[in-house]
């Protein structure tokens, strides 16, 4: 629910989903090209049947988030951050937007409450043990995934299944953020 600068750079937004502006066209506005190029961005995050009915966020200049399309599923997808080095849209249910607001606020998520994100064009350069790394460092276990599925706010139990290693072998599922109130389950997908 993920390449964690590009995650928490993208995911930075996310913290002001709370301030939300109107939805432009709910007024019947048209897209802009910039909109459109925004809308095809974060669809490439999910499978084409859950990107269709999401809702689709970007964030402003001024870091608050916009509703660029308003979406009917219960999912949220981002675009690529374009100030990141990688592609990082990501697209997330519900329960996954609640872990995100915690995690960028510092904050521990609900224990249990399981939510789920894509990140199916990919992610990278992300710490694996410091969920608020925003750069490499000898220390921070940096590492690059490919598209992945995350699930987030699981019970502690449930990642106990999976390796927790600083240097995971990223072609197979693992433990990002290991040991922490973030960790989630990061699993590749081809």
């Amino acid at each position: 629910m993920y390449q964690l600068n590009k995650i928490v750079s993208g995911m930075m937004g996310i913290a002001a989903m709370s301030v939300l502006t109107t939805n432009a066209y709910a007024a019947g506005a048209k897209a802009s090209v910039s909109d459109k190029k925004m809308i095809a961005s974060a669809m490439s995050a999910a499978p084409a049947k859950v990107a269709k009915g999401a809702t689709i966020v970007a964030m402003e200049a001024d870091g608050k988030m916009r509703t660029v399309r308003q979406g009917t599923n219960g999912f949220t997808c981002m675009p690529d951050n374009p100030a990141t080095p990688g592609p990082d849209p990501m697209c997330m249910d519900k329960n996954a937007l609640e872990w995100v607001h915690a995690w960028i606020a510092h904050t521990n998520p609900t224990p249990g409450k399981v939510g789920f994100m894509y990140m199916l064009a990919g992610g990278t350069d992300a710490s694996n043990t410091d969920p608020f790394a925003t750069k490499p460092d000898a220390k921070n276990h940096w590492i690059k995934t490919g598209p992945h599925v995350m699930i987030v706010g699981a019970d502690a139990s449930f990642y106990d299944t999976y390796p927790k290693s600083a240097d995971p072998d990223v072609s197979l599922p693992f433990v990002m953020f290991p040991d922490t109130p973030y960790q989630h389950l990061m699993a590749p997908v081809k």
